[in-house]
């Protein structure tokens, strides 16, 4: 079994086919996937998604993209919203610099909030971080000072001090497609130095499809392609890769339970 803990079921090119998505998923024996927030306010969407399937969990969290649009809801409030029995992490929240989508500061302000919740209700922190890799990890250290907190970096492009870094202080770091395309040997070589123990894969579906289908839309059947190259970067078989990560996802997300019959809401 492998485990796509990083799509977006509810996005429109995969919520008007879900059902033929999740069967090819199925069929790809994806055994669980976990559909990200983007903003708090579409929660009872991703909800209901998980809700009608036992085998998608969800999230609670405001995009870094859309941090400014969200500051007002407490950490309280997120902590509430996290105690749905389906819902096993917060975020995705953190950082993004390449694309500026909403003002730097606050990027920040919503991050240090997502850290709180997660801190709070125990929860595991999805991070999104690009082109940040400074104020990212300095961020965690700071806040990890604060209050021991789980998370991963989840779609991991940065360089290999934030990965360092990340790992340092207990984070997961996650691989996506991005892992699989045929230049990018730098990622491979940072990949190869994060322990087994806290490696993920993700499709971040319908974005960032691997090869051999990049440039369409991705979804969460081809996580197989990304750990197939994960497994040929650690030295490992495809079917020692999904046990591994299959194992780090519950070890992270120990909400999820691992029977699914227990996971109704």
């Amino acid at each position: 079994m492998l485990v796509d803990h990083h799509c977006h079921l509810d996005y429109p090119d995969l919520a008007r086919n879900r059902e033929d998505v999740l069967a090819r998923a199925k069929e790809a024996g994806i055994g669980r996937m976990v559909t990200i927030s983007t903003i708090i306010r579409n929660y009872d969407t991703y909800r209901e998604i998980a809700e009608a399937h036992p085998e998608i969990f969800f999230t609670v969290g405001t995009h870094p993209h859309r941090a400014h649009e969200e500051l007002d809801i407490p950490v309280a409030e997120i902590v509430r919203l996290a105690q749905h029995p389906k819902c096993i992490g917060i975020g995705e929240a953190g950082l993004d610099y390449f694309y500026d989508k909403s003002p730097r500061d606050a990027q920040r302000e919503g991050f240090i909030k997502h850290i709180a919740a997660a801190r709070e209700s125990g929860l595991p922190l999805v991070i999104h971080s690009r082109d940040a890799d400074e104020d990212t990890a300095a961020i965690l250290e700071e806040e990890m000072q604060k209050g021991a907190f789980t998370a991963v970096l989840h779609c991991f492009t940065g360089g290999a001090e934030l990965a360092r870094r990340a790992v340092a202080i207990g984070l997961y770091v996650s691989f996506s497609g991005v892992i699989t395309f045929k230049k990018n040997d730098a990622l491979r070589a940072i990949a190869a130095e994060v322990p087994m123990d806290r490696v993920l894969v993700e499709t971040d579906a319908p974005f960032l499809a691997p090869e051999p289908f990049r440039g369409k839309r991705n979804e969460p059947a081809y996580v197989v392609h990304t750990a197939a190259a994960l497994a040929r970067v650690k030295g490992v078989t495809d079917e020692e890769i999904a046990k591994l990560t299959t194992e780090n996802f519950h070890r992270l997300y120990s909400k999820a339970p691992r029977a699914l019959e227990s996971a109704t809401a």
